[in-house]
């Protein structure tokens, strides 16, 4: 696959080890796009990292559970999926806005005890490896399923679509963007990352699409897996 002006033919193009950036609720995926402010120094030192060497960049939520996560060190999921720097700004106050490209999904392993002020962690890409092919799955998905659910999210939200465009949109565009686009936690969407392929993950945000409906029809509101 290509992101940016890089091609990721398979997983050896890939490093072992790359800097991670823990955010709760935010979904990358591969071959889509996710705009983010940077504003820590810590993540200010990880942005000028990658843009003077590789610039991929892992997107890692924190583990969920609270209780046990050091706000400043939070446990890291099992799964997260790198990014290559593919547009780059400066603020003048001290920010960087800037657009990862999702590469592939991997699988986290260790953290390296490192000088830098941000995390870093072994990868383990092999199986995510189907990852940099585009469209495998397409196939399998429900699509007439999936845009039936979106319609009705739609409808009971009072909200409206291109449906021009949607329709137009290959499969695996339209899944991926769908997922991307959800309003639901960050439980969902690791589940959401973690779908062991294109159906599965079609599968997933249909479930928990028809779930939060069937809670907002109850009274009960919320968008978070129980």
């Amino acid at each position: 696959m290509q992101a940016g002006n890089a091609i990721y033919e398979t997983i050896a193009d890939l490093p072992p080890l790359i800097p991670v950036f823990p955010l709760s609720g935010a979904l990358l995926l591969p071959r889509t796009q996710l705009p983010l402010n940077i504003f820590e120094p810590r993540y200010i030192d990880m942005i000028d990292h990658a843009l003077s060497g590789n610039r991929l960049i892992g997107m890692v939520q924190p583990s969920p559970d609270l209780e046990l996560n050091d706000p400043d060190l939070p446990i890291l999921a099992d799964v997260g999926c790198v990014g290559r720097l593919t547009s780059f700004q400066e603020t003048g106050d001290g920010r960087y806005l800037i657009t990862l490209q999702g590469v592939t999904r991997f699988a986290v392993g260790e953290e390296l005890d490192t000088y830098t002020s941000f995390r870093q962690v072994e990868c383990d890409f092999a199986p995510f490896a189907h990852d940099l092919q585009s469209g495998v799955g397409e196939e399998d998905v429900d699509r007439a399923g999936l845009l039936k659910t979106l319609r009705d999210y739609l409808d009971a939200n009072d909200l409206e679509a291109d449906w021009d465009s949607v329709s137009e949109a290959e499969t695996e565009v339209l899944v991926n963007a769908l997922c991307m686009m959800s309003p639901y936690g960050a439980q969902e969407k690791q589940a959401l990352l973690e779908a062991k392929d294109l159906r599965t993950r079609s599968e997933t945000l249909i479930a928990i699409t028809e779930m939060d409906m069937a809670r907002s029809q109850n009274g009960d509101g919320g968008t978070t897996l129980q």
